[in-house]
């Protein structure tokens, strides 16, 4: 992977915990930084083909690794040319070190 292959803008998406008008707790997201990505959709295994029939869309996202990338979860979602992926996995660096790269799934 080098810099010239994160060719997405993707918007990391933070879950946050807020209050509603009767004082409670509502999970959401607020926008935590826009950030240079790759976004390569994943086919062709029968898990992948399983996961495409009920709607959802599997990718691996890659990012530069920083101290921002590095707090990623699996708790939040990276949001890529409209559409919203959910992280479901931490991420693991490249061989290299200089990126990180993540399993995630947009719904739809």
């Amino acid at each position: 992977m080098e810099t010239g292959d994160l060719t997405k803008r993707a918007t990391l998406l933070e879950p946050i915990t807020v209050r509603d008008e009767d004082g409670g707790k509502i999970g959401d997201y607020t926008d935590r930084s826009t950030v240079w990505a790759n976004l390569l959709p994943l086919r062709g295994t029968e898990a992948v083909m399983q996961a495409r029939i009920q709607s959802r869309n599997p990718a691996i996202i890659t990012v530069r690794a920083s101290s921002l990338t590095r707090q990623i979860t699996s708790e939040w979602r990276v949001r890529i040319d409209g559409r919203v992926f959910d992280v479901k996995e931490r991420p693991r660096e490249t061989q290299d070190r200089a990126f990180l790269e993540f399993l995630a799934e947009a719904q739809g």
